[in-house]
Order: structure tokens, then sequence, then C-alpha cells
């Protein structure tokens, strides 16, 4: 309804700038706002206040001239000026009803589907040769959701899961499997438990040596300029670790596969291009014996030009090279009209200044819109970045692992008699869910406390209570089998009844939200309102035991629309429901 009411105002500005009211040049964003009081109307606008200035008219008197010229609309009641120049929107209530079933029948329930993008979406993006760790969550659960609610939207949607897989750590395996075997102790084993172990004492040479740095970073060197014994081990190590990446994936209900799977690797013939592009539009600038690229609008604190680092001086190429050369074929091959980049919020400059480079050397579009869309750290308890108790990084798999023993021990308690295969069903789901949404509730660009007790709570915005809302709903048609609804009609009648048909009105403009900033804490909002507006709406309005039987086919189909939204809303931040508890 929000849309349609901007839509009839944008309707009204042309119309007032052909009459000369407006002058043709007005750059004016309408705003639509929900009231908070019911009172003041159902929608409001301060479109005239804005326009004052330019119509050099008085604020009250061209509120009055948008409402002479707004379009008839059999969803507007009416329409009143309020204040210094508000115009508030009342909808009406039959109009609304209307809305609700319509949306019952369609699969969108109701949802406008938009021009339809192109959208390139980076996420998830773990460093290969090591296990994927608490860190990587916020990456691929934030970004997993936004895919899923662009792809709904009709959006064509590419997945890019830009991999670490060319950097240092690969140079450091490299060197480490080479003293082994000039050691002559054989090839190590490639299991993924060894692999993270051999990763771990790698590390160590190259912390504690020199030399072993040195060489590993030459190999990395060796391995970018195609050598094949670096790049036979290379994928070796890589399939190992592709492998972990895509079974926490699938544990955590991520829709990643291989096929999504583009590293820094891919790139790796397009590097040297990169260079020369930028060298041939003399971007390019010698510092140390690198290749940097100074811009205008980046410098450090003292004033300092803040450079682009595009090689090194030993020839080898830095995050920088990569992602111009991603960019580069995500705007000339994939045809992006976005690219969307979850990444965490301390790569903010980085992505500003590569950002700013690939349109200042045309490697992409003006018209391309790149966005960095960052995201806070998951802490402890402590306020800290979660570890481990001895202080180590806690693995992703094993964070998942106990968030599902929790959950059956809290399903055993509450349901002592279940079926044990039953238990241990709805304890996946509730362990895997309360992790997820734990996360997602949360404002991306802010850092959280992670608490398996708070997660894992009935009450307040958690998934277990959303997943009991759920079958709360469902449950009532358990009862309600036998009833035919083909013919039922919705009215909104009591004041319970129209704050929830209110409410699932609001998925539209929800959905949008998430899809213009990248924000699934929106939708977890929207959804434990839904639930507590349901709630309030059982309580005050019998369903099965109304008074009339037209009554009760209207509240369930409210109740059907209402467990409809929830299961869909959930799907889209990638949880799965319940239809028991």
């Amino acid at each position: 309804m929000k849309s349609h009411i901007q839509s009839l105002l944008e309707q009204t500005l042309q119309s007032l700038i052909e009459q000369g009211i407006v002058p043709t040049d007005i750059q004016a964003r309408i705003q639509v706002d929900r009231t908070k009081d019911k009172n003041h109307g159902d929608f409001a606008t301060n479109l005239a206040m804005m326009l004052t200035k330019a119509a050099r008219k008085n604020p009250r008197e061209l509120a009055q001239l948008i409402i002479n010229n707004l379009p008839e609309s059999s969803h507007v009641a009416k329409v009143e000026i309020a204040g210094p120049g508000f115009i508030n929107f009342f909808i009406d209530g039959n109009a609304l009803a209307n809305q609700l079933q319509e949306a019952l029948v369609d699969p969108k329930l109701g949802v406008t589907l938009p021009e339809p993008q192109t959208i390139v979406v980076d996420y998830s993006s773990p460093n290969l040769a090591k296990e994927m760790h608490v860190g990587h969550l916020r990456s691929s659960i934030i970004g997993d959701s936004v895919v899923r609610t662009l792809e709904f939207l009709g959006h064509k949607v590419i997945r890019q899961n830009h991999v670490g897989d060319w950097g240092t750590q690969f140079g450091m395996l490299l060197a480490y499997m080479e003293e082994l075997q000039a050691k002559d102790e054989g090839k190590a084993s490639l299991e993924l438990s060894d692999l993270e172990t051999f990763y771990r004492a790698a590390k160590v040479r190259f912390d504690e040596s020199e030399e072993f740095a040195t060489r590993a970073r030459n190999l990395v060197v060796e391995l970018q300029s195609g050598d094949e014994y670096c790049n036979k081990l290379w994928r070796q190590f890589n399939d190992i670790s592709l492998s972990h990446c895509h079974q926490v994936y699938k544990k955590l209900g991520v829709s990643l596969t291989r096929d999504d799977v583009r590293g820094e690797s891919t790139y790796n013939d397009d590097l040297q291009q990169v260079v020369a592009d930028l060298d041939a539009q003399g971007l390019l600038t010698e510092s140390e014996g690198a290749k940097v690229v100074f811009q205008d609008e980046f410098k450090t604190k003292d004033g300092e030009p803040l450079p682009v680092i595009i090689q090194k001086a030993d020839g080898g190429f830095l995050y920088a090279t990569t992602d111009l050369a991603a960019m580069r074929y995500r705007a000339n091959v994939l045809k992006a009209d976005r690219a969307l980049y979850f990444v965490d919020l301390r790569q903010g400059l980085h992505f500003q200044q590569v950002f700013s480079l690939a349109k200042q050397a045309k490697f992409v579009p003006e018209s391309l819109s790149l966005e960095h869309l960052g995201f806070g750290t998951m802490n402890g308890e402590d306020g800290r970045p979660f570890k481990t108790r001895s202080g180590g990084v806690v693995k992703l798999v094993d964070l998942l692992d106990e968030a599902v023993e929790r959950a059956v021990e809290l399903v055993r308690s509450k349901n002592p008699d279940m079926d044990e295969a039953e238990v241990l069903h709805i304890a996946k789901v509730v362990g895997i869910s309360s992790v997820k949404y734990a996360d997602l509730s949360k404002n991306r660009a802010s850092d959280y406390i992670f608490s398996f007790d708070q997660m894992l709570s009935f009450e307040g915005n958690t998934a277990p209570y959303l997943l009991y809302a759920y079958t709360r709903v469902a449950g009532i048609f358990k009862k309600a089998q036998d009833i035919d609804l083909s013919d039922a009609k919705i009215v909104l009648e009591h004041e319970k009844e129209k704050d929830l048909g209110t409410k699932l009105g609001q998925f539209n403009e929800i959905l949008s939200r998430v899809s213009a900033k990248g924000q699934p804490h929106v939708l977890c909002g929207y959804l434990f309102e839904l639930a507590g507006a349901f709630s309030s709406f059982y309580e005050a309005c019998p369903v099965l035991s109304a008074e009339t039987e037209a009554q009760k086919h209207s509240r369930l189909q409210l109740a059907k629309l209402t467990a409809q939204t929830l299961k869909q809303g959930l799907a889209l931040l990638g949880i799965e429901t319940l239809e028991k508890m």
C-alpha cells in the first residue's frame, strides 16, 4: 500500500509540473511513512513542505493543491492536511481486505515484483587451506538471506563465493610440504583434520623463520606464474578445503554450491592485464619498487597520499588487483546492474578505494552500483571477538554442533515422551535456526554478543519463539481440516483484525527494504511483530468458536495468510519451519 501511495504522489507531482505550479527541474524524493497514531491516518508524507520553497507557496496551500490533483484510488478512503503541511492518507478497510484476499492465492503473497536486475552477490568467501571458523558465519548467512530475498523478488542473482585460494597461506603450505619431502618424511596426509594440523605447523614455521617466510612468498609467485608442481599440490589442498566448506554450508542451510565458487585464482590470467591497463591510463606510480595508484580523495590522518598497491616489488599481486579483475568480470561478462559485497566492515576503506579506482579506470560503467554491505563482529560474553576457552578461534562446525546438542536437551525437557528420532529432527532445526536468527536479527553493521542461553529462549525475538508461533498458527488448521474456505471472504471488523491485516499488508514494503539495504534484521523484526499481532488477534478474536460461520471463515483466512507469511519470511532467512514442536 505504501508503494501505491508513492505512485499516486509521483503522478500528482508530474501534474503539478505540467501546470507550472512546481518547476520542471525539481529533484524531490517522495517519502511516505507509516503513522504512529492511527488517528492521523495510515500513511503520511511531508512532500508539500519539501516543495514549498521551489513552488513559492505556503506549505498548507501547496498540500491542498497536491490533494486536489491526486488521482482517484479505491484504496484511499480519505486524505487530510495536518500541522504545518503534512498530508495524511486513510486507507479504505475494504481495500486492505481485498489486498489480503488476493495475497492468499498469490505464490508471492501479494508482493509487487520490481523491474528485474542482474545482481552479483559476493558472500561467505572463506580463506581455504583451513577450516571455516565463526568469523565466516555472518558473511555466509547474511549474504544468503539477501540472495534468497532478491530471488523471491524476481531478480537474476549470481552468487560468487570469492574464496581466498591464491594467497600467502598456500605459499606456507607448499614450503612446508617441500621441507617435509626434503627430510624424506613422505607426503603429508591430505585428510581434512590433518590439513588443519598441517596448516598450523606451516604457520609456526612462517612466523619463526624469515628464511621459510621468504621461501613461502616466492612459492606464491611461482604458483601465480603457473608452476606445474605448485599447481598440482594447490589443487589438492583446495579440493579438501572446499569439501569441508560445503559440508558446513549444508549443515548451516546456506545455498552456495561448488558452481558458485569463483576464487581469487580464477582471475590470475587477467592480473597482468589489469596492471597494463592502469599503466596505459597513466594511473600507476612506482613506490619503493611496488606499482601503486594514488587517489586524491584518499589520504592518511596526516594528509599523506594513501596508495592502492597493485603489484608488489617481488611481482606478487594483492587483494586490490584481484578485486579489480573480479569487478571487470562481473561488469563485462556477468552484466551486473548491482554488485553486493558482504564483507567485514573493517575492510571499508579497501572497498572505497577499489570501487573508486574501478570507475576511474573505466573497468566498470558508472551505472553499475558497487555496494560494500559490511557487518560487525560476533563477540563473546566478554565483549571481545568470540574465542574458545583456551583463546583459540572457534570452528564453525563445532559451534553448530554445540547449538544442536543444547537444543536436544531443551526439546527433551519440554517433550519427555517424544520419539527420539523426532527429538533429534526438531533439535537440529531449532539449534541451527537459533544460531542463524540470533545473528540475522541484529543490525548487520553492529557488533553483537553471542549467547546460547539467549538465542535458545522461547521468549523475545528468537528463532524458538517464531518457530513455535508458526506451529501455533498451523495447529489451528489441524482442527479445521474439513472446513471449506474456497468462497471465504476476509472482513476486517474488530480492531485486532485490522491490526493483523495491516501488519500482513506490510510484507511487500519490508522485502523492498531488505532488497535495497541488504538488512535481514528488518525482516526478522517484522516477523516478530507479525507473530505478536497474531497472538493479540487470537486472544481477542475467537477463530473456531467465532459467532458466525462468515466470521470464522474470515478469521481462518487471516490465520492462513499469517502462517504463509511466517513460513515464507523464515524461508527467506534460510530457516526451516516445523509443524510440531
